[in-house]
């Protein structure tokens, strides 16, 4: 279907005009994308997102449930990555009273409350077995039973999925139900990374400006040529997200309206990635890898890490991670790692009294402000 949009963008010189939406771009790739959303939006079946992370899927799902006939009523988002399972189950299909401990009231489900509207459910990837069976139900038969009762409610809900992942890659490896995918996969929408939409990045840099510039009270900055010339070079790994997260952090650091190369991170001037989001150059040894042990002691360095940047705040922590700060704080506990963040913040607060009873030592300052932020440095 893509394929025949962007045949039919070949043939027209018209190009599309800027939605209304913050989907913004114009390169070709944008404008079948923008022409397929207009096409998928007036449908009701099922649509599957794909896209590396920081594409804008979840925009994308809002473009579509806005231009669909289901615009008057609820779209309702869920993030099945960030909601432990235990909870997601009645998070989705709610529950009734007594139906777990500390179920004291009954409770409506997000496919209730998105009644009449769209379902968007991001990082379907992620979604437990168990609960894969039970959507699978629900996109079949457009009724289940909340947690704990035997009583079936119906619902007349759009469902929209995405996903980071390559769920073709899942099902052969047997974490992702065939039979769910396909029922998911009826229509697919896959966001381009921002290096394959040529001359958006201009755009999207202006935007945020605006944006964050209304946003922060401070008047739109300017970006001279040679910076502009930095940021349309670099291949933003990150996508829309990492475009928008950097400029907010010049708007807020700027002080005189231009935006110059030297204002850039290091990595944006020499076009090189960030050093936390290079892939690890390593060889696998000629014996082999005991590769689960391997990646958890990594994954954990990286928490430990990130608990001494921020001082124990966990928020932070979770942020420099890109991980919702439930998500964060629940791999804490599995983990067993909760008093790790409990001694990062008591180092904290032991540097802070040696920073002020000896002047020669290095002012806490320099790691963490007075809230416990992390200095900014590029």
């Amino acid at each position: 279907m893509q394929l025949e949009i962007a045949q039919s963008f070949s043939q027209t010189s018209q190009p599309v005009a800027a939605p209304a939406n913050p989907l913004i771009g114009n390169s070709a790739r944008m404008q079948v994308v923008r022409a397929l959303i207009a096409k998928l939006a007036n449908s009701k079946s099922t649509v599957l997102i794909t896209g590396a992370s920081g594409t804008g899927k979840e925009l994308a799902a809002r473009a579509i449930h806005e231009n669909s006939p289901r615009r008057g009523e609820s779209f309702v988002p869920v993030n099945c990555g960030a909601i432990p399972e235990e909870l997601l189950e009645s998070e989705l299909f709610g529950h009734v009273r007594g139906a777990f401990t500390g179920a004291v009231n009954a409770r409506q489900g997000r496919f209730q409350l998105a009644n009449g509207g769209t379902l968007f459910l991001d990082e379907i990837g992620e979604m437990s077995p168990k609960l894969q069976v039970k959507l699978l139900r629900v996109l079949q038969e457009r009724q289940f039973e909340p947690v704990g009762s035997d009583h079936t409610a119906q619902v007349d809900v759009r469902v929209i999925a995405a996903t980071n992942r390559d769920l073709h890659v899942a099902v052969r490896e047997g974490k992702f139900r065939e039979d769910l995918f396909y029922r998911l996969n009826v229509l697919p929408l896959e966001l381009p990374s921002l290096s394959a939409r040529e001359g958006d990045t201009a755009l999207l840099i202006r935007y945020f400006l605006k944006l964050h510039g209304r946003r922060k009270g401070k008047p739109i900055l300017e970006v001279d040529p040679a910076a502009m010339a930095l940021l349309e070079r670099y291949d933003w790994p990150g996508n829309v997200r990492e475009v928008e997260n950097l400029v907010e952090r010049l708007v807020v650091l700027n002080e005189d309206g231009v935006i110059r190369a030297g204002d850039l991170p290091d990595y944006v001037a020499t076009n090189s990635v960030p050093h936390h989001q290079k892939t690890a150059e390593v060889s696998l040894p000629h014996q082999g890898v005991d590769l689960d042990n391997f990646l958890e002691r990594i994954e954990n360095g990286f928490i430990q890490q990130a608990l001494e940047r921020s001082c124990g705040n966990k928020t932070l922590a979770a942020e420099l991670l890109k991980l919702n700060r439930t998500t964060f704080i629940e791999r804490l506990r599995k983990k067993g790692m909760l008093q790790l963040a409990r001694r990062a913040i008591a180092a904290d607060g032991l540097a802070k009294i040696a920073g002020n009873a000896f002047s020669s030592a290095e002012p806490i300052s320099d790691r963490c402000d007075a809230a416990g932020m992390p200095s900014l440095a590029f």
